[in-house]
């Protein structure tokens, strides 16, 4: 089965100080040596260097580029990246109108997008709520801590 990951559990696995890095580094591992592909898009990429070059006194990580580099080439090993394609915006313009999204929730239908169009059904993520809306697609949301 393959599995996307979100933002947030990428960003829990790479801090070693994050109180969730263990129950987030057992579920990858877990998933992974049951057999599973876990994937990332772009979009994840673009989010983790936002959160962690991002102060922390505003919600970030506080990296300095060159941390933020070496977290990324790590992501970039472990999880091989879904390609971009004209069908996911088009998925995601669906969604959006078809959900009614808005704000900050635009970057999880874009998520689902990518995972529609890549036939991927599971996303393991911390937020799971964030995803609820897309059950009728048949988006399944997995916590680490349930894996």
């Amino acid at each position: 089965m393959i599995y996307l990951v979100d933002t947030n559990v990428l960003l829990r696995f790479t801090d070693r100080t994050h109180t969730l890095h263990s129950v987030t580094r057992t579920a990858i591992r877990k998933l992974m040596s049951d057999g599973h592909n876990l994937k990332i898009t772009s979009q994840n990429y673009v989010e983790f260097w936002n959160v962690a070059t991002r102060p922390a006194d505003k919600n970030g990580f506080g990296l300095t580029p060159a941390k933020a580099e070496r977290s990324l080439c790590l992501i970039e090993r472990l999880f091989p990246v879904l390609p971009d394609s004209p069908a996911t915006y088009l998925k995601w313009r669906r969604l959006v109108i078809s959900f009614s999204v808005s704000g900050v929730q635009v970057h999880d239908a874009r998520l689902v997008a990518a995972m529609k169009v890549n036939n991927i059904d599971c996303i393991l993520t911390f937020n799971e709520a964030d995803f609820t809306r897309y059950a009728s697609e048949g988006v399944v949301a997995i916590h680490p801590a349930t894996v």
